[in-house]
């Protein structure tokens, strides 16, 4: 198994590689770029068909390790995967109306649920609570997977954020699959890791070669993760053993902590103000991060920390005996401290406040993309 899993990494990694210069040039040619505005970070129009590059990766690898590794029980998740890739793609070249992309992503999950069988339907003893009724399984996984989907693609708003989120992200559940022994989930998040680090080392390093993963990517890796989150919640013919004191709720909420409740946080903040929960504006962590000045490939290496201390906490928690009610409600803690506390108390404070020097001291340090090296590196990275 560990060789599949290699193979699925190397394979994706290098089909991704591979495409991504012909996908920049195309949409150069063809101006399918994301425009600056005021809302918006960059100061140049950027390419959006990042997502195209990391779904052939993923396909490419999956496809060369199922000639000697069983994956057929992926199509169906391949085929959704496909269809949010087109809606995202539209999206970025044609718009779509955020209630419209919404209802598709609620029907999208119907259908995966219809035809996978997949739904979170067990809660693996937390408040001793095992499996759930049908009636409740459903809502509640349309109502996690949609949710899942939309905050994935919410934080897609500096360079490396959305992209080095996912690596974390499709690592830690690689991990976790293969040790609960689920090879079919194992090969997908392996190869999700593998093509999407060519597009985090372009997007972060690269200036020619620079290019935005878009909605079709955020949308891809969004039913992607979504689709980790209900496998692993999901009883019956999916089930498999894993350690009762270890909380399978509290593991999958911390791995997505972060874009989840910064998204909770933004979409209550809008409502209060009287908005739509899907307009767009400036409210998001990595806002403030960048106000705090941080760099932007700063601002995404910080988040994406606090998101790994987070996962680290709730296994460090296990490992210690807590329960797994006490696993989920230090997961929950956190999360509410690293998005609703660090954004309320940062906004409020003065600059003057300790706490908020040290901040700006921490942004200060983490501008280290525009240091010798790393320009060096850019230079390297545009060129392969």
């Amino acid at each position: 198994m560990t060789y599949s899993i290699v193979i699925a990494t190397l394979v994706a990694m290098l089909a991704s590689f591979v495409v991504h210069p012909y996908l920049v040039r195309i949409a150069h040619e063809k101006n399918i770029v994301d425009n600056p505005d005021a809302r918006k970070l960059q100061k140049q129009p950027v390419p959006v068909l990042g997502g195209a590059a990391v779904f052939l990766g993923i396909i490419v690898g999956i496809g060369v390790t199922s000639l000697h590794t069983e994956c057929s029980s992926l199509m169906v998740i391949i085929t959704a995967m496909i269809i949010m890739l087109y809606v995202g793609m539209i999206d970025d070249i044609l718009g779509l109306s955020s209630g419209f992309r919404f209802i598709l992503e609620i029907i999208l999950v119907v259908c995966l649920i219809v035809y996978s069988g997949l739904s979170i339907n067990n809660l693996h003893g937390l408040w001793g609570v095992y499996e759930l009724s049908m009636w409740l399984a459903i809502p509640l996984t349309i109502f996690a997977a949609v949710g899942i989907i939309n905050a994935i693609n919410l934080i897609d708003g500096v360079d490396g954020l959305s992209s080095g989120y996912c690596i974390l992200a499709c690592g830690t559940f690689c991990v976790f699959f293969h040790i609960v022994g689920q090879p079919d989930m194992t090969i997908l998040a392996a190869a999700g890791v593998g093509s999407i680090i060519p597009f985090f080392l372009h997007n972060t390093l690269g200036k020619t070669s620079k290019m935005f993963i878009g909605d079709g990517g955020t949308l891809t890796m969004g039913i992607t993760l979504s689709t980790f989150v209900v496998y692993a919640l999901t009883g019956g013919s999916y089930s498999y053993n894993v350690d009762s004191s270890f909380s399978i709720v509290a593991f999958t909420l911390a791995v997505l902590s972060i874009p989840v409740f910064d998204t909770v946080r933004v979409m209550l903040s809008r409502i209060m103000r009287k908005t739509s929960p899907f307009h767009p504006d400036k409210t998001h962590l990595h806002h403030l991060f960048i106000d705090m000045r941080f760099s932007h490939v700063g601002t995404s290496i910080f988040i994406i920390l606090l998101n790994a201390t987070i996962i680290a906490s709730q296994l460090i928690a296990w490992r210690l005996g807590a329960s797994i009610e006490l696993q989920l409600y230090i997961v929950i803690a956190l999360g509410l401290l690293f998005t609703f506390g660090i954004y309320l108390s940062l906004r409020k404070l003065p600059d003057t406040h300790i706490i908020k020097r040290i901040f700006l001291r921490i942004g200060r340090f983490m501008r280290f993309e525009h240091k010798g090296k790393f320009l060096l590196l850019q230079k390297f990275i545009d060129k392969i």
